[in-house]
């Protein structure tokens, strides 16, 4: 017997046995789409990890010194709690000493921010989470403004109470109004705004347009920390290799200012967008295994279950293969019938 007539009579046999033939193609589907599906949502998820929500919160080849991580993705044990309360804060004066160690290729900010109430004669006051920064702020963050202009320097020079608002507080204290040069109130502080910021998006429902950033030498800096500390320095390099030899220099000037021995651990943190997805990635790690490993164990038994299908289909045509030998097909004619039959 012919390939071309195994096949021929391979097909004629589906055709005859429509139920049981689209049962076995519906279990080999299911189980590679489930592959192909649980692969392309791990892989989605992850892009939406780095990209949508850790990517908006650390700048590109940057990193942030602070006292401890903002980002904690994952149970953070009472012990590592206690231990980050005992650390020292981020002071004005490590500021000048990091920014100096630096090498080319890099510029760094200064961050505070905190949730403040804020008031405008145009709507309610709403808990905003309002930030003061250093110049090269929006440099770092590539962040533009969709009308109205940035801070200037002279500005962040004189700590001039003047703010740069996200969407969503222009939407609520400004709805159908143009909010530059319009006045919003903190503290009892009339600040100008001079600009609205272009959206950041959300992650999880959390949208990152409820903000308002202020210099870091303007009034506001008495609301959101103690004289003299700073939350944060970003510092960013031009590239990944500059930002490692600028992490590991600020390790070093740290280090030294806060008196730690050889052996002693950081008791600050260096942020950066790996170190804030250590924890996701060991739940990606897990997840490809478990989507690798149940559609797996899907497709063996898939595969019984056609196995079985077949034994069943030789034995109930035993009639059909005996006319067969009594017209002379051989033992491989018959093999191949039903080979031909399992591969369509």
């Amino acid at each position: 017997m012919s390939l071309f007539e195994a096949v021929r009579l391979a097909w004629a046999q589906i055709r005859a046995q429509k139920l049981k033939s689209f049962f076995t193609l519906l279990g080999v589907t299911i189980g590679v789409t489930f592959l192909i599906a649980v692969v392309s949502i791990v892989g989605g998820m992850s892009r939406y990890m780095q990209e949508e929500l850790v990517g908006k919160l650390i700048a590109v080849n940057a990193f942030e010194l602070r006292s401890r991580p903002n980002i904690n993705m994952g149970d953070v044990s009472e012990e590592t709690w206690r231990e980050y309360r005992r650390r020292p804060r981020i002071r004005t004066e490590d500021v000048g000493p990091v920014v100096a160690a630096l090498p080319p290729g890099t510029r760094s900010v200064q961050v505070s921010s905190a949730n403040v109430q804020v008031e405008s004669r145009y709507a309610k006051p709403r808990q905003i989470l309002a930030s003061g920064v250093s110049d090269d702020y929006f440099n770092v963050k590539r962040m533009d403004v969709t009308s109205g202009r940035l801070i200037a320097p002279q500005e962040y020079a004189l700590g001039a109470p003047v703010l740069v608002i996200g969407p969503d507080v222009a939407k609520h204290f400004f709805a159908g109004l143009d909010p530059v040069g319009r006045e919003l109130r903190i503290a009892g502080i009339p600040y100008q705004v001079i600009g609205v910021a272009e959206s950041q998006g959300s992650a999880f429902g959390l949208s990152f347009d409820r903000f308002v950033i202020a210099p870091h030498s303007a009034p506001i800096r008495r609301l959101l920390n103690p004289h003299g500390v700073v939350d944060a320095v970003i510092v960013q390099g031009e590239s990944p290799i500059i930002m490692l030899e600028a992490q590991e220099r600020v390790r070093q000037v740290m280090r030294t200012r806060h008196r730690l021995r050889p052996s002693d651990p950081d008791n600050f943190a260096l942020q950066t967008s790996d170190s804030a997805l250590e924890f996701w990635n060991k739940i990606k790690s897990y997840m490809v295994l478990a989507g690798i490993a149940l559609p797996a164990i899907g497709l063996v038994v898939g595969a019984i279950v056609i196995m079985n299908i077949m034994l069943v289909a030789v034995a109930e045509r035993t009639r059909e293969i005996g006319v067969r030998k009594a017209l002379g097909a051989r033992r491989s004619d018959i093999t191949r019938q039903f080979l031909a039959e399992a591969t369509l």
